[in-house]
């Protein structure tokens, strides 16, 4: 098997969801129905099984089902080259989710080495024009499916931050505890970097000469500490020192990986994304996606599972069958959400469809057939 894909999946109070079950195959999944149904929730609990907040980055309680607000549990199966793990993670009254992996207590960054999960959702078609926050989020799940100990390295880079921060605010002049927060934050902001660079440019190997219908994007890290040689551990914390006064001033560190930004360019127009029209912009975000895709397959022999939601509503007809060609032919259990079953009439028997629809204990899914 060259594909990690879920066999099973259940879901307990979580969202609009009372209950949910659903046996699965290694082919895509496909949910549909109106809008409001659920789909997305569905979505949402299995990015859930990656490490993080998910794709809606929600609190644990907002996740409960409302209002009896008595806790959630997902439940599933995933079946990998190394055989089949049950996950469980939940969250009782609104506290911090938790994770139990083949019935052992396990942290949040063990998922990320079951599970490699990429994710497309509506609120990043503004990826390229808005804020720099979202384009790095986007960069670190990228980064995060190459290396599943890139979470513990943001955690702990951000966590040195803020207690610098808290010096800087409280006007702490002290040199030695600065020091010894700038030495954390320069060893886990090197790993950052440099685990950035090594997932860029595998993923844009992986998109220079594959044939497909997304258009290729020329990606890079822009940010003063982005420099064409990678900076190492003591360059960082000399900068840091040089710029003590000036960050006092501020009340916040100014420099740093927590400022990189995620540059693109449409490759054969050598057009900016920013500058590209909108369906130029969904395609490049598509393209990059799959490009992470056939990397990862490339570097691991495995593809990882993908999310999208609403992927093809803004594709015109021939982009959309070429979009699921490709995912069947790096075999990965995309899973794809859409108002109607007409949406993946081309998909056939490729996937595996159903129709998420309302009862009286909220919502049930049920196969399609034919």
């Amino acid at each position: 098997m060259t594909t990690a894909s879920l066999s099973h999946l259940r879901l307990s109070h979580f969202r609009s969801h009372r209950l949910l079950d659903l046996t699965l195959d290694t082919r895509p999944v496909v949910l549909f129905g109106a809008n409001g149904i659920g789909k997305t929730n569905i979505l949402e609990a299995v990015s859930l099984l990656s490490p993080g907040r998910g794709l809606r980055r929600a609190s644990a309680d907002d996740m409960a089902r409302k209002p009896e607000a008595l806790g959630w549990k997902i439940s599933a199966r995933l079946t990998d080259p190394n055989g089949e793990h049950e996950i469980e993670t939940y969250s009782e009254s609104g506290a911090a989710r938790r994770v139990v992996i083949n019935g052992k207590i396990a942290p949040q960054t063990s998922l990320g080495v079951l599970a490699r999960m990429l994710w497309l959702v509506p609120s990043m078609d503004r990826l390229w024009i808005e804020g720099a926050e979202g384009r790095r989020r986007f960069l670190d799940r990228l980064t995060l499916s190459f290396f599943p100990d890139h979470a513990e390295a943001t955690l702990g880079y951000e966590k040195a931050m803020r207690d610098r921060n808290r010096l800087l605010k409280d006007d702490v002049r002290d040199a030695h505890w600065y020091r010894a927060l700038e030495t954390q934050m320069a060893e886990f902001g090197t790993t950052v970097q440099n685990n950035r660079r090594i997932a860029l440019a595998k993923i844009s190997a992986a998109q220079s000469g594959a044939q497909t219908a997304f258009p290729a994007a020329r990606l890079a890290l822009t940010g003063p500490e982005n420099t064409s040689d990678p900076q190492g551990a003591e360059a960082l914390a000399q900068a840091w020192s040089e710029t003590r006064s000036r960050d006092m001033a501020a009340g916040r560190t100014l420099v740093g990986p927590h400022r990189t930004d995620l540059d693109a360019v449409y490759a054969a127009k050598d057009v900016p994304a920013r500058e590209c029209s909108t369906g130029e912009q969904k395609a490049i975000l598509i393209s990059v996606v799959l490009a992470n895709v056939r990397a990862l397959k490339a570097d691991t022999g495995v593809a990882p599972i993908v999310l999208l939601d609403e992927v093809a509503a803004h594709l015109d007809a021939s982009r959309q069958a070429a979009l699921y060609d490709e995912i069947c032919g790096l075999q990965t259990q995309a899973w794809m959400t859409g108002t109607g079953p007409e949406m993946f009439t081309v998909l056939g028997a490729r996937a595996q469809q159903f129709e998420v629809q309302v009862n009286s204990e909220g919502t049930e899914v049920r196969p399609r057939l034919g």
